[in-house]
């Protein structure tokens, strides 16, 4: 089952990345071969289990938020809650965002292949976080009525195809499979 696959390391060159290299940093110095799920508790800061503390990442929101203020993706901003301030971070590409927008509609709709395993696996990847964030249906919210139907029916076609089955027939997208199962569980 894909909730069950163990992450293997192929590599743990730097990418360039502060979080992906911390997260590497992390897989490598495992004792044993942890699952999927298990490295989204540990990765997401949501594990409870004190043996395994020690390779979650810290402020995981706070410090992806921070990386994309620095790339000019989001801005940041107090907002007053009557008893407490709160800190917010807003789109402030909007040329970014529709940039991604604008993928994920065609892909569902001009793009269509009608194969997952045929789908680009980057955008395969960003439809199940967009999925799993439940952002899914505000993409496809600017379409035209017709539009709009169809690429909800074909993402829920694809979101509700097995996992197991999927990653099996996966050909380096076994791990997008193992994602969507561990958050669709």
């Amino acid at each position: 089952s894909p909730l069950s696959f163990q992450v293997l390391l192929k590599s743990d060159a730097p990418t360039g990345d502060v979080l992906l290299d911390e997260t590497l940093r992390h897989i490598k110095a495992t004792e044993s071969l942890e699952t999927v799920q298990t490295w989204i508790e540990l990765l997401t800061g949501e594990t409870w289990n004190p043996f395994k503390l020690q390779y979650q990442l810290r402020n995981v929101r706070e410090r992806i938020a921070k990386a994309l203020v620095e790339k000019g993706i989001l801005t940041t901003e107090k907002q007053n809650f009557l008893l407490f301030d709160m800190t917010t971070h807003p789109v402030s590409n909007a040329t970014e965002k529709q940039r991604l927008v604008k993928k994920l509609q065609e892909s569902m709709l001009e793009r269509w292949v009608n194969d997952p395993h045929r789908m680009d696996c980057r955008t395969l990847a960003l439809l199940v976080l967009a999925h799993s964030s439940d952002v899914l249906e505000n993409v496809f919210a600017s379409l035209a009525d017709d539009k709009y139907d169809v690429a909800m029916n074909r993402t829920k076609d694809l979101l509700d195809m097995d996992p197991e089955v999927e990653a099996a027939k996966a050909r380096g997208t076994e791990m997008i499979w193992a994602v969507l199962a561990a958050f669709n569980k």
